[in-house]
């Protein structure tokens, strides 16, 4: 993979092997991030290790996350990654495993984990690490470029910590969360949940 970055956004070329052609990438446009992705060679150069380490950090700062890196496929739902916000879930198609399950959480609202940007002063810790509201886990830390992190939390544990000013930590070292914006969501707070 190899990445050329313009004024108009990235374009990020997947290799000589794949079908020839560009198209936008859907998700990284929802996030407000100007993506394509062209198969065949950007160039004679091969791909390096600060291509990769470029296209993760955008990603992490779209707040996309994915799976291997973040969260292993059969432990999250959909709503978890953000996919009923990115237009990766439609609720007009049929049958799937887990269908009912996914469906309920929609029409519920009852999504209680999803993913985060997370931030820091300085290098964030490695994945996997646990994200901690005062002493209790709240979440664990999947992606990492440098002081900024993608994680998987439970939003009401979070929103609790942050109307009642508990400190978030991970690996010992302050962080700050925060929904992507793309996504219209925000941290229910404790007075959300006593609401009628």
């Amino acid at each position: 993979m190899t990445i050329a970055a313009g004024p108009e956004g990235a374009t990020v070329f997947w290799g000589e092997d794949a079908a020839q052609g560009t198209v936008v990438d859907g998700a990284f446009a929802k996030a407000g991030v100007a993506v394509s992705r062209s198969a065949g060679a950007a160039s004679d150069a091969a791909s390096s290790e600060a291509d990769e380490a470029a296209y993760q950090a955008l990603r992490i700062s779209a707040g996309l996350a994915i799976s291997g890196d973040d969260f292993a496929l059969q432990d999250a739902f959909p709503h978890d990654v953000l996919l009923d916000r990115s237009g990766g879930l439609s609720f007009r198609k049929g049958c799937y495993v887990g269908q009912e399950v996914v469906s309920r959480m929609q029409h519920r609202g009852t999504a209680r984990r999803r993913v985060v940007t997370v931030s820091a002063a300085t290098a964030l810790p490695a994945p996997g690490t646990d994200i901690l509201a005062g002493e209790k886990p709240v979440g664990t830390l999947g992606s990492v470029s440098g002081t900024n992190g993608l994680a998987i939390v439970r939003t009401d544990r979070v929103g609790d910590a942050l109307s009642t000013d508990i400190p978030l930590t991970a690996g010992g070292l302050a962080v700050t969360l925060s929904l992507p914006s793309w996504s219209g969501l925000e941290f229910p707070s404790a007075s959300d949940a006593a609401e009628p």
